[in-house]
């Protein structure tokens, strides 16, 4: 049975352009253009992810974020922006998106972060109430806060366990590092960002164990996490 997306999009044709590629791919897409009738359409076609833009005539995305996570806790949820104000992106995720992509954005990067976020789901869902998720050899515990390798399992720090999380969202994608100083601290402070150099080379020794997991320095970006 195909994946089915509800795609929201007002901008008709970027609509039409994401639509049919993801259509094309075998997912089973529904999109809506008004905020006002995004909830009708998630009553109805039961969706596996929702992908919503931020901004919607008569409704936001954020305001159809916290309704959708407030009787459904486990969807996934993806913004898309073309708003570049950290306050926008802290607040998605406060509402309950797992992940952001802004504008604009390719369609390869788009398909990653909705097949990424369905495994933290289908993790989330073997698991029970707890994300758990195999990354390489080792098991990721996101609500114990723990990296287990051979039954052993290292207590990570709630920043920790954060980067970590969001990597596992972002397997194979380059994250800019103001992106993750936005999604951890809410902001890319000077002192944030030496604070994530920290965080960075703890978890490469975390990690060291596996060899194909690598969290690879994009000079002058970022970060990939490789996992193969």
């Amino acid at each position: 049975m195909a994946i089915k997306i509800l795609y929201v999009e007002d901008e008709i044709f970027l609509g039409k352009i994401v639509f049919e590629t993801l259509v094309s791919r075998g997912f089973d897409v529904l999109m809506e253009t008004d905020g006002s009738r995004v909830m009708d359409a998630f009553d109805s076609f039961n969706p596996d992810i929702c992908v919503l833009d931020i901004m919607l005539p008569n409704r936001n995305g954020i305001e159809i974020a916290e309704e959708i996570r407030a009787g459904n806790t486990m969807m996934p949820i993806i913004f898309l922006t073309a708003k570049t104000q950290t306050e926008d992106v802290v607040k998605g995720f406060k509402t309950g998106g797992n992940d952001y992509i802004r504008k604009p954005f390719s369609m390869e990067e788009l398909i990653v972060r909705i097949e990424n976020a369905l495994k933290i789901k289908a993790g989330d869902q073997t698991s029970g109430a707890e994300m758990a998720v195999m990354i390489g050899k080792f098991c990721f515990d996101g609500n114990k806060q723990l990296l287990i390798l051979n039954g052993e399992g290292r207590k990570l720090s709630f920043r920790e366990t954060e980067l970590l999380r969001y990597f596992c969202l972002n397997i194979n994608v380059v994250i800019q590092r103001k992106e993750l100083l936005n999604y951890i601290w809410g902001n890319d402070s000077f002192f944030n960002s030496r604070n994530l150099d920290v965080y960075i080379t703890k978890l490469r020794g975390y990690l060291k164990e596996d060899p194909n997991l690598r969290i690879i320095t994009i000079k002058g970006v970022g970060y990939r996490f490789v996992t193969g």
